[in-house]
């Protein structure tokens, strides 16, 4: 038993936390429209399933935490309550609670027992009916007709999933809750029973129809499949509104018709309803001809249940992951040896395997990918809770949540888009009597978008604060010794400066920011992403903060060049052209490293150079000209070889802070490629022609 209860838990645990974003997300949303229905739903079907589920995998103390809380929502979704900022308030705590319970069992946290018993108390005392009063005219409504006294007649069709005797629910206990509701009458239907050679000791073949009558109204017959609802066939329909059907021998009647025609819909019960009581000619005629064509039903209904998805294990996605990347080296090296052998049979052969390898990374990278707006919404609690501790009032927009993005990238973006926020919030948006003061709204505005931008992401964090004081970040730069104080830099680059280590233009120290320590963790954060980061504001009407971000860290494309006997591989996104490169056309003014390109100037870096690489350079260079925001800029490399598709392998602990290499790969032929970071070796020489200090 032990083992089955871990491995419940075990099985429980990715959809555990998915249960308690999905509440957080729902009570934000109540918080804004307090008399909307469908986030009263979803706060209330998250707590049943957290207590139901929780009580199967015997974690008791979630289960009777959550039970007091569903009690409570129960009185809301019944328009006892009335939505109030101190039940959002206090589910909020209780939320915090319950993840505190979930990370005690899975990651060994600790739990505060005198903080659940206080929380308790307070649900307690809101749930009492001193408190209730009377409920908006639009609960009301919702509730009308489901009154005690007044009875109606339910027709319901349960086709539960096929394994769900393996999930460990009994639809037998369903049934049984469903007859606390009144009186009812059960049918089962074994018409998809296989035969014996073919039938599976641990599926569930049977589906059952029910006539069921209740004063307790549709939610309460709902919330009996509740658990199982997503996964199986359910349909609930209202036959009779006079409460006909209590009476036993119109039970027996539509009990017989069920017997005689094997099936029955809603219209044909109606029908045995009327005052002759039979079936007319043409509600008989469709249930025979649903009999003739049985099996071809059955397989219909077969096919709607199977799962459209299924969760898959990280690790064994990760380790998919892995075996496509060695599938994309050993490619390439069958391709490099067909290329050397010229053989065309083996050069055909090894031309297929590179489409087909092509097809399967990019298909495995798409199971990778996930839709960003579950990041995005843990920051609607970081601005509620925030602006509330600084007493400041804040309006935050979210677009592009459908984007998506790698898993790892996605996992490892959220901290930074916290400091983010957190830095925005406390330095940005001012206080509403100094906003309403400068003549803007009295509700500071905060908005996260994403986009696609070819192989990147981009992420763009925008407020209406007050914007970033680029003459102080001047004064600490110099103060820091980091420029001379005759340097001409422009706003970018005085910007930059805010995200190194230990600085900070805060006049003091609290317990939000001030200790030069926030957008230093988001830089070196995005920099492990291999993104980038930048800064613009204009003072006094806001700052807007822009993260750039590879689609994934796995394989990208990229574009193989070689400096002497050393490859080094372009990410393809930022390569534009190549040219080439003498002597005289590298020879630019005062000497300088310009080259015209279509009458146009572009600067460009000798890697070798860069690199320190001994060696002649070649009569003839290649430079790669990439675009980086807007500006053009040249590399200078030996010789271009061409496409690569490039799994990325990590740098080992003495290389990884290598300035302008941001990995290795592995090529066809066993050698070693470095991977060069683009816009951080166009960066440094940016730092370096103005001379700041690193």
């Amino acid at each position: 038993m032990e083992d089955i209860t871990a491995k419940l838990r075990e099985t429980f645990r990715e959809e555990a936390y998915e249960l308690i974003s999905e509440l957080e997300a729902a009570l934000l949303e109540l918080e804004k429209s307090p008399y909307d229905e469908e986030p009263i739903g979803r706060a209330f079907r998250a707590l049943h399933t957290i207590k139901g589920s929780g009580a199967a995998c015997e974690l008791n103390d979630i289960s009777a935490f959550t039970h007091e809380l569903e009690t409570l929502f129960d009185k809301v979704r019944r328009g006892q309550l009335i939505v109030t900022k101190d039940i959002i308030a206090l589910t909020l705590s209780a939320h915090d609670q319950i993840k505190a319970m979930f990370d005690q069992c899975y990651k060994g946290g600790q739990v505060d027992g005198a903080k659940t018993r206080e929380i308790i108390d307070a649900v307690w005392k809101l749930a009492s009916p001193a408190q209730t009063g009377d409920a908006p005219p639009v609960l009301k409504r919702r509730n009308a007709g489901s009154a005690r006294g007044s009875s109606v007649t339910y027709w319901i069709r349960f086709s539960p999933a096929r394994d769900i005797f393996t999930r460990g629910i009994n639809p037998l206990f369903l049934l049984g809750e469903l007859s606390q509701l009144g009186p009812c009458k059960v049918i089962a239907r074994p018409d998809a029973v296989p035969r014996l050679e073919e039938y599976e000791p641990e599926a569930c073949y049977t589906y059952w129809d029910v006539l069921l009558t209740t004063s307790q109204g549709l939610n309460a017959v709902q919330d009996v499949f509740i658990f199982v609802e997503d996964e199986s066939e359910l349909r609930i329909e209202l036959i009779d509104t006079e409460g006909a059907l209590e009476d036993e021998a119109t039970y027996k009647k539509i009990h017989e018709l069920f017997l005689k025609h094997k099936d029955l819909s809603p219209e044909d019960i109606r029908a045995a309803l009327k005052p002759e009581n039979t079936v007319s000619e043409s509600a008989g005629r469709a249930p025979l001809c649903a009999e003739q064509t049985g099996t071809d039903t059955r397989e219909q209904s077969q096919d709607a249940n199977r799962p459209s998805s299924i969760r898959v294990a990280t690790d064994r996605l990760d380790s998919l992951v892995n075996l496509v990347g060695e599938l994309v080296t050993v490619q390439a090296r069958l391709s490099q040896t067909a290329n050397t052998h010229g053989i065309p049979e083996f050069t055909s052969l090894a031309e297929t395997i590179e489409r087909l390898t092509s097809e399967i990374r990019d298909n495995t990278m798409s199971i990778r990918m996930l839709p960003i707006g579950a990041t995005f919404t843990k920051l609607q609690r970081v601005v509620r809770d925030l602006s509330a501790e600084l007493g400041k009032e804040l309006e935050l927009t979210i677009d592009g949540a459908e984007t998506e993005l790698d898993k790892t990238v996605i996992e490892r973006l959220s901290d930074p888009l916290v400091h983010i926020i957190r830095n925005s919030i406390d330095h940005g948006i001012e206080t509403p009597e100094v906003r309403v003061s400068s003549g803007k709204p009295r509700a500071g505005s905060i908005r996260v978008s994403a986009a696609h931008s070819g192989a990147n992401v981009l992420i763009r964090i925008e407020d209406d604060g007050a914007g970033i004081d680029c003459e102080a970040v001047r004064a600490k730069a110099i103060e820091k010794k980091l420029i001379e104080p005759d340097a001409e830099l422009s706003e970018k680059e005085l910007l930059s400066f805010i995200l190194r280590p230990a600085f900070s233009t805060a006049n003091g120290v609290s317990n939000v920011s001030g200790r030069g320590v926030g957008m230093d963790v988001v830089k070196k954060a995005i920099d492990a992403l291999r993104g980038t980061i930048e800064l613009s504001s204009e003072q006094g009407k806001g700052t807007t903060i822009l993260l750039k971000l590879p689609l994934t860290l796995a394989i990208i494309d990229g574009f193989l060049t070689k400096i002497g006997t050393e490859s080094f591989i372009f990410p393809l996104s930022f390569v534009e052209e190549c040219l080439e490169l003498t002597h005289e056309t590298g020879a630019g003014p005062n000497s300088r490293h310009l080259v015209n390109v279509r009458d146009r100037l572009v600067p460009y870096i000798r890697l070798r150079e860069k690199f320190m690489m001994g060696g002649e350079p070649p009569e003839i260079e290649q430079i790669v000209i990439v675009r980086e925001d807007g500006q053009r800029v040249g590399f200078v490399v030996d010789q271009v070889v061409g496409g690569h598709q490039t799994v990325i392998k990590n740098l080992g602990k003495f290389y990884r802070d290598v300035e302008g290499i941001s990995g290795a790969t592995i090529q066809g032929d066993g050698t070693v490629a470095l991977i060069l970071d683009v816009p951080k070796l166009i960066q440094a020489a940016e730092l370096e022609a103005i001379g700041v200090s690193s």
